[in-house]
């Protein structure tokens, strides 16, 4: 783990860190499909690190998070930074984003490590080890 990586938090460390801070933002960045049809967490903005049709990084990733935090990684010397938490499926593309907003000057960087669905198990099956959903954390769908 470098300085410029994210840093991991459980879906309930996630969840907690929302309740504690109100100015905390979750950031669902799967694609649209997924966060429409497979659910999300309750509350979660959806801004894609990659998406269809092409499924390339979106280029204006760091400043649409931007603008989510009002132009920037929002900062007071009581309260610090604005905390931006980026959750995926499995924890994977979330620690890439994390990575790009932490190159791009953003101070308090989190990455739920389990994703929304978690990691497959022996079946190939998703949210039956870890992740948001397997610990009944608030979520929503479509």
């Amino acid at each position: 783990m470098s300085d410029q990586d994210p840093i991991g938090l459980s879906p309930r460390q996630a969840l907690q860190m929302m309740e504690d801070d109100p100015r905390a933002v979750l950031v669902d960045i799967r694609s649209s499909m997924e966060f429409l049809f497979v659910g999300h967490p309750k509350g979660a903005v959806h801004v894609p690190w990659i998406d269809e049709p092409d499924w390339t990084i979106n280029p204006h990733f760091v400043t649409d998070i931007r603008k989510l935090l009002l132009g920037g990684a929002v900062c007071t010397i009581d309260d610090g930074c604005a905390p931006v938490i980026l959750i995926c499926r499995s924890g994977k593309r979330s620690l890439e984003a994390g990575k790009a907003l932490r190159e791009a000057g953003f101070q308090r960087v989190f990455h739920v490590d389990e994703g929304f669905e978690g990691d497959l198990d022996e079946e190939h099956h998703r949210s039956s080890i870890n992740g948001w959903r397997f610990h009944g954390l608030p979520w929503e769908q479509c």
